[in-house]
């Protein structure tokens, strides 16, 4: 199991789907890749890869996970693996344009 750390507009946009009722659809599906992605980052259905125009605060490599697929703007969460061993830091939640 990894941890779970959050930059702080990962948690705004979090918030801002959990508020908004009219995507709570979206909500659980964030909500269950976070837990497949704490679980495993490499979950099949995740479809984990490097997202290679983004680095992280320390030159990390930045990785985008699918929260949705195949629906129009569908939500992504963006990770790196840091600053500890063992702790994944989701870096942004978006929907995909």
């Amino acid at each position: 199991m990894f941890e779970l750390e959050f930059t702080d507009s990962a948690k705004e946009e979090l918030r801002k789907l959990k508020k908004d009722n009219s995507l709570a659809k979206r909500y659980k599906a964030v909500k269950g890749a976070l837990k497949n992605l704490q679980k495993n980052p490499r979950h099949p259905s995740l479809q984990t890869h490097q997202y290679h125009t983004l680095t992280g605060p320390n030159k990390e490599k930045i990785f985008e996970a699918y929260a949705e697929n195949k629906t129009p703007a569908a939500y992504r969460i963006f990770f790196y693996y840091g600053p500890d061993k063992g702790v994944v830091t989701i870096f942004t939640i978006k929907a995909h344009p």
